[in-house]
């Protein structure tokens, strides 16, 4: 049986992973991997709509993922941390191993899932 202690700190690891597996909030993470950047620069980068990528910085601001500087009338956010770049690319790195297992999985289907195969270097190399 589970402490209330250990349920909790799974629970939160969970919510923290939750965050990753939006496939937008994903893809604003592995831009900023490389530098920080504009909500503009984040929107060309990504694809994502000004509002959209705008949202979810507001929810990567507020669970602490990502950070924001002011700079006259923009803002430039970046990693808050440099562990979360440590595991983005820890996930590549698994990725390289386990990728074919995760694209057949059946228990993982869902709007997010690639309609084809995806090669891992590719998906690391989507952003500029």
């Amino acid at each position: 049986m589970l402490t209330t202690t250990h349920a909790q700190s799974l629970a939160l690891k969970a919510k923290l992973f939750r965050g990753f597996s939006d496939p937008s909030r994903l893809s604003i993470l592995e831009a900023l991997r490389d530098d920080a950047r504009s909500v503009g620069e984040l929107v060309e980068a990504t694809g994502l709509s000004q509002s959209n990528v705008s949202n979810h910085l507001a929810c990567l601001l507020d669970c602490g993922l990502v950070e924001r500087e002011p700079q006259g009338r923009r803002a430039i956010y970046r990693l808050a941390d440099a562990r979360v770049g440590a595991l983005l690319g820890l996930a590549d790195e698994l990725l390289e191993e386990v990728a074919r297992g995760v694209y057949v999985c059946p228990r993982y289907e869902g709007p997010s899932s690639p309609s084809a195969p995806v090669q891992i270097s590719s998906v690391r190399s989507a952003g500029p």
